[in-house]
């Protein structure tokens, strides 16, 4: 089956830096497109970033450009979402999600959720001021 767990939420000052982590089983990340996501309290779910080894991107919403990196580990079969400069709006659930196969135009589309076909299902992501 596949599946796709997240981890690596937690409880931050301003400032402070998290690892996110998206460990994924039943497929290899060589073949899917990977999307973080995010919502926070009231709001709607938004794309984060995102990476393909199929159309070989990756992106990120301006908002955390030059703060959060994407990454990957084949050996692992696992993503990484490093963020640093952690700011209070950057507090949500955070989801990871895969796509496969990918749409044509995915790398327009990245930040759409109906763009994926599996989701974890999320971890908290904290920041105080």
């Amino acid at each position: 089956d596949v599946q796709l767990q997240a981890s690596g939420g937690g409880l931050v000052q301003a400032g402070e830096s998290l690892r996110l982590s998206c460990a994924a089983s039943g497929f290899t990340f060589d073949d899917y497109a990977i999307g973080w996501f995010r919502q926070a309290p009231g709001k709607e779910r938004e794309g984060v970033s995102c990476i393909s080894k199929y159309d070989s991107i990756t992106d990120y919403i301006d908002s955390v450009k030059g703060r959060f990196t994407i990454s990957s580990d084949d050996a692992k079969n696992t993503v990484y979402l490093q963020m640093n400069s952690l700011k209070p709006e950057d507090t949500g659930v955070y989801f990871c999600a895969a796509a496969w196969p990918p749409l044509i135009g995915y790398a327009s589309k990245w930040h759409e959720e109906q763009s994926y076909d599996y989701w974890g299902q999320g971890t908290q992501v904290t920041v105080s001021s």
